[in-house]
């Protein structure tokens, strides 16, 4: 894939999966005046452990490749994902879909994407090969993809659990849902000590999450959580200064716990990876 794909679509598709793990947690809404704001944050953390599926829009702007917007839904297990990004400040090759099915991660960039591959639009990745450390092509750290194609979303929803200054805001709208706001500061330090009173499965859950922000140079995240009466987290805003350029973006939660159905892009307008690399291995 040539440097305008990879850098454009494939890059930007890189950094909202980073993000798109962002945080979400099913809450049970209580407002009341004895539950204190670190009580209600970690019933929310709690909750979130019943999520099996989300969709969510998503906006911002993530560091090296600036303005983003997407809509995606996600299933947990088994896992699945569709996403549609758009990387504004990209140009043409700022548009990005993202398909994850049947054990494989489908990136297409459409027209722009099939002048780069002889006409076909969407490239292939195998993520269990993925995850054995195997790259993509040249730009493209595809261990990376794996990572984040597995992530449990809702995990993220925990960390402001870690707060030592989580407080509530106030209440606000949005979409039209009455939501109580909630907001607090942690520092990865902070995460990384609330992971040892956890156990394995729980570390190894959380543990991908905060590698990507340690990636990005992030130390300390700034969270804000809006929490509406149907008893789940209606938004998300996630902000950090990073190595990398500032970090802000902000997620609103669509739906969750309904199913998720995503279908592999037709075999003929895609590009294997594992086949490609095979083919210039033997050239």
């Amino acid at each position: 894939m040539r440097d305008s794909v990879r850098h454009g679509a494939a890059g930007a598709a890189l950094a909202a999966l980073v993000l798109a793990g962002g945080a979400v947690a099913c809450a049970k809404g209580d407002e009341s005046p004895k539950m204190t704001p670190a009580a209600a944050v970690a019933k929310a953390a709690k909750n979130s452990e019943a999520i099996t599926s989300l969709s969510y829009r998503m906006t911002g702007k993530v560091p090296e490749t600036g303005r983003v917007e997407a809509q995606a839904s996600m299933s947990m297990k088994p896992l699945a994902m569709s996403m549609k990004m758009t990387a504004l400040d990209q140009g043409a090759d700022g548009k990005v879909e993202i398909r994850v099915v049947d054990g494989a991660m489908y990136l297409g960039g459409g027209a722009a994407a099939a002048k780069e591959m002889d006409g076909k639009s969407w490239m292939k990745f195998d993520i269990s090969g993925m995850a054995k450390g195997a790259d993509g092509s040249p730009g493209i750290d595809a261990s990376k993809l794996s990572d984040q194609a597995e992530q449990d979303p809702s995990q993220e929803s925990t960390y402001l659990t870690g707060s030592k200054d989580v407080k509530k805001v106030g209440t606000e709208k949005i979409d039209g849902v009455q939501t109580t706001h909630y907001n607090g500061t942690v520092t990865l330090d902070d995460l990384r000590a609330e992971l040892k009173k956890k156990d394995k499965a729980t570390r190894d859950k959380r543990e991908k999450s905060l590698k990507q922000y340690e990636e990005l140079g992030a130390d300390k995240l700034t969270m804000d959580m809006s929490v509406g009466p149907d008893d789940h987290t209606k938004q998300v805003r996630v902000r950090a200064a990073s190595d990398k350029g500032p970090l802000d973006m902000t997620m609103v939660f669509l739906d969750y716990n309904k199913p998720v159905t995503v279908k592999a892009p037709p075999a003929k307008e895609t590009v294997d990876l594992a086949q490609l690399m095979k083919d210039a291995q033997q050239g």
